[in-house]
């Protein structure tokens, strides 16, 4: 009995492969081929980290100093119209640090630090509100991205110029062969695991210092990218 279902069980896995094999083998006569698009465009939102980095000889001052300057950093933020949803806080700490003798057991001072990360929505702000988050406190800043606030409209136009890119290089690859391209057969895009979606952003340009009096941010743009892969039926 065990040896019949056994025989029944491997008779019907090589049914299962030969006809997976014979699907493969009766594909339609393709062409595939992948297809890029870009936009470029100029950003039109800036996120920025800025906070405080405070010493003290005891922790409890350390922590404080940090937490009274950064409250004057949200609240300068908000009195200025940073809404609250574009306001988070980014990196806290608060360590001691040894700087004597290996083995010392008291710290020198210890350090606390806060981070808020900023999305501000009008890059022309810029130099006027990082010159008010100084005077709040602020004595550091700590990185800047480029966004578009119409990310969503340059995707789909992205895509679709990678979707005509794949077509003209079917269409080029058919006719050198003597055949047409027919309509598309299968389709993938590629998705980008990016913290900000399936687009890939490239800084063109980064904030570069300029004459006294002038903006500091240069916004260059970015380049919101889709790719595509495409089947075609060949006729």
């Amino acid at each position: 009995m065990k040896t019949t279902f056994a025989f029944a069980l491997a008779f019907v896995a090589s049914f299962l492969s030969f006809s997976s094999q014979a699907q493969q083998t009766q594909l339609p006569p393709l062409v595939s081929t992948s297809g890029l698009g870009e936009v470029k465009v100029q950003p039109d939102q800036v996120v920025f980290m800025t906070g405080v980095e405070i010493r003290e000889k005891t922790l409890e001052d350390a922590r404080r100093v940090a937490d009274q300057r950064t409250a004057a950093l949200l609240s300068y933020l908000k009195k200025n119209g940073v809404e609250d949803k574009h306001v988070q806080t980014a990196y806290l700490s608060l360590q001691p640090v040894y700087t004597g003798e290996f083995g010392q057991t008291t710290p020198q001072f210890y350090l606390a630090t806060r981070s808020i990360s900023i999305t501000l929505n009008k890059p022309d702000k810029f130099d006027e509100l990082m010159a008010g988050l100084y005077k709040a406190g602020a004595n550091r800043v700590d990185g800047i991205n480029y966004q578009s606030s119409q990310l969503k409209k340059h995707q789909e136009e992205a895509r679709k110029r990678a979707v005509q890119d794949a077509k003209q290089k079917a269409v080029a690859l058919a006719s050198e062969l003597g055949a047409k391209v027919g309509r598309p057969y299968q389709i993938n895009e590629a998705v980008n695991n990016l913290p900000i979606g399936p687009a890939m952003y490239k800084t063109a340009m980064r904030e570069q210092a300029m004459d006294a009096g002038g903006t500091t941010l240069a916004l260059g743009e970015i380049i919101i990218t889709s790719s595509v892969q495409v089947s075609f039926l060949l006729e």
